[in-house]
């Protein structure tokens, strides 16, 4: 059962299979998309949030019994940054869990060959080693301002491990580190460090600004990996590992703020000044996700953070730019 060759190696074999992704219009699911499309996959099954709604029970499990698809990859979730899990905790955790708890029951009554669930690096402990093995779950109290999803996706990679362990079902669970690339969210108070700073930067040189500041010191340490590298893990792991232990997802490489703040200016190509506010916080000095296991397993991220912010940059010209 926890054995990584437990009859999974046919994933890639059979491209006409039934696959339903989740929240495919996300920045992690577009990604999988893409690539399931470029293998070859020609029998995805995607919905919108408007075709169905995954919070009601009875709506997922009329889909799964419609559909009976062999494959299933939940990427769905509601997320969000510091301030919407302060705002909205009950939003944070009640969805999270009605999404994974019905798209998980009712893919395993339907007959789903495999499936993954997909969380994130803050199931971790706030002061977990670094870098964070799988096996920190758990170890300690979490960051109190992400507490609420962190709960909710521990427990999606719990019961998968639950249908595992009581019906042999073949459930895995991989948990990437923080993720960029097209389809991300570049609002302007709402989205992460890299798409925020790749706004700033744009409309600074747009409007011929003389200087960006940024907060805090630049010092601390972060580490980024590409969707379009994830989406190939998961391929990957749909495809190569069947164990009951989660699988961290990460590049393996950090970059300091300030070194990520130089590098977004010079793909950008603002020509100003780059001022740091030091009377602002830092966050955690440090950040990396230790993913040993899936390298183990023959996986390995292929885009440079350079190529990466190039190709995300393009797609955020060309697509949200004047929207």
């Amino acid at each position: 059962m926890g054995d990584p060759a437990h009859d999974s190696s046919d994933f890639l074999t059979d491209k006409s299979a039934k696959i339903f992704v989740a929240g495919h219009r996300g920045l992690v699911g577009s990604a999988i998309v893409r690539k399931l499309q470029s293998h070859g996959f020609s029998n995805l099954v995607l919905r919108s949030h408007s075709e169905l709604d995954l919070t009601r029970q009875f709506d997922v499990d009329s889909f799964f019994a419609a559909e009976k698809p062999r494959f299933v990859i939940l990427a769905a979730a509601k997320v969000g940054g510091i301030h919407a899990n302060n705002t909205y905790p009950a939003d944070f955790i009640a969805i999270n869990l009605q999404i994974q708890t019905n798209v998980i029951d009712s893919s395993f009554r339907h007959g789903v060959k495999k499936f993954l669930f997909l969380g994130s690096s803050c199931i971790y402990p706030k002061l977990a080693p670094q870098p964070i093995p799988e096996n920190a779950l758990l170890t300690g109290p979490l960051e109190p301002t992400n507490e609420w999803y962190a709960i909710a996706k521990i427990a999606g990679i719990k019961m998968c491990q639950a249908y595992r362990i009581q019906y042999s079902w073949d459930a895995i669970s991989g948990m990437p580190t923080n993720l960029y690339g097209r389809n991300d969210n570049f609002h302007p108070e709402n989205s992460h460090v890299l798409p925020a700073l790749m706004r700033r930067f744009h409309e600074a040189k747009v409007n011929n600004a003389k200087q960006v500041v940024v907060w805090g010191t630049g010092s601390p340490l972060r580490e980024f990996l590409h969707v379009d590298d994830l989406a190939d893990a998961v391929v990957f792991s749909m495809d190569k590992y069947s164990g009951l232990e989660h699988l961290n997802v990460g590049s393996g490489k950090e970059v300091t703020i300030k070194d990520l703040a130089e590098l977004v200016k010079e793909v950008v190509g603002f020509e100003g000044d780059l001022v740091w506010d030091t009377s602002k916080p830092d966050g955690t000095p440090r950040k990396l996700m230790d993913n040993s296991k899936l390298l183990g397993l023959g996986w390995t991220p292929k885009i440079s953070l350079k190529d990466g912010l190039v190709d995300t940059y393009k797609w955020y010209v060309e697509n949200v730019v004047g929207q």
